[in-house]
């Protein structure tokens, strides 16, 4: 097959001329207008002809376009009306051969709880920033089929997804990606590739499904455990912990009971630790 007509600055600025649309900062969208970086994109997510791939905001297609070309199939999820009624006709136009591979559904992401066709085997994405880690941590949790992850995301979103144990961005976002995958960064991405230009730089974090750790506790009792270690990141568990616990007192023996120097702070365990401490939680706590 003839490879598409990725998607270009004037190409971009013509399509959403003709469409009357304006990127707006209330959806985060900032369109892709560099083809080099839509063909890294593709070539950094490693997607095959066996992959379907769910895309998030596909905007104008310059991600869409790519893909396709690569993947057995693409479901592009659109939030816009306008936009998701304009991608059909922009790869008819520009990649027809590939056209049947796409299907576009108008849906927000967070709230998506099901997709046509046959479950998604990779999500690449060039998330909106102000939703990135809600969207990613919804998708992982609702399509269990998602084996690998490629997402373009803010600089310091992409820093706290793929940050270590003890590092200074560690946190919630961190643990919980860490939940479902491993987790790394996967290079950066300068700011003049995006129509608008946003005012902060951008990264790529790749993902790669695993087995979560093993505890008799539930996703949302670890979770628990995690947010209310960080709610007050800069108190040793012992105080953080007392409220979900049910006292200082009984954090401390949670904490001794999963192997945990009371002392510590949340940034210093990583998704097993909290996996073990949530097991350890008091029956009597609120």
């Amino acid at each position: 097959m003839s490879t598409p007509a990725l998607l270009g600055p004037a190409e971009v600025r013509e399509i959403a001329g003709r469409l009357g649309t304006r990127p707006t900062k209330t959806l985060g969208q900032n369109f892709v207008i560099d083809p080099n970086t839509v063909r890294r994109i593709v070539r950094t997510a490693g997607v095959g002809p066996d992959d379907v791939v769910l895309e998030v905001g596909p905007g104008l297609g310059s991600l869409t376009l790519g893909l396709l070309a690569e993947s057995s199939s693409v479901v592009a999820v659109e939030i816009d009306p306008v936009l998701a009624g304009e991608l059909e006709a922009t790869v008819a136009s520009r990649a027809a051969t590939y056209a049947p591979r796409l299907t576009v559904v108008t849906a927000d992401a967070l709230r998506l709880t099901h997709l046509p066709g046959p479950p998604p085997t990779a999500l690449v994405a060039n998330l909106p920033y102000n939703v990135a880690v809600p969207v990613l941590l919804h998708l992982l949790a609702t399509l269990p089929s998602l084996e690998r992850v490629l997402v373009m995301v803010q600089a310091e979103v992409a820093d706290r997804l793929a940050a270590p144990p003890g590092s200074k961005v560690y946190g919630v976002p961190s643990v919980k990606a860490a939940w479902y995958a491993d987790v790394r960064r996967a290079g950066a991405v300068g700011r003049n590739v995006f129509w608008p230009a946003p005012n902060v730089d951008s990264g790529l974090v790749a993902m790669t499904r695993r087995p979560p750790p093993e505890t008799p506790a539930t996703r949302d009792e670890v979770f628990a455990v995690v947010d209310a270690a960080f709610a007050q990141r800069r108190k040793t568990l012992r105080a953080a912990l007392a409220g979900w616990a049910g006292s200082p007192a009984a954090a401390e023996q949670a904490l001794r009971a999963a192997g945990i120097d009371p002392r510590a702070r949340g940034e210093a365990l990583d998704v097993t630790a909290f996996a073990r401490l949530a097991a350890h939680r008091p029956a009597d706590s609120p």
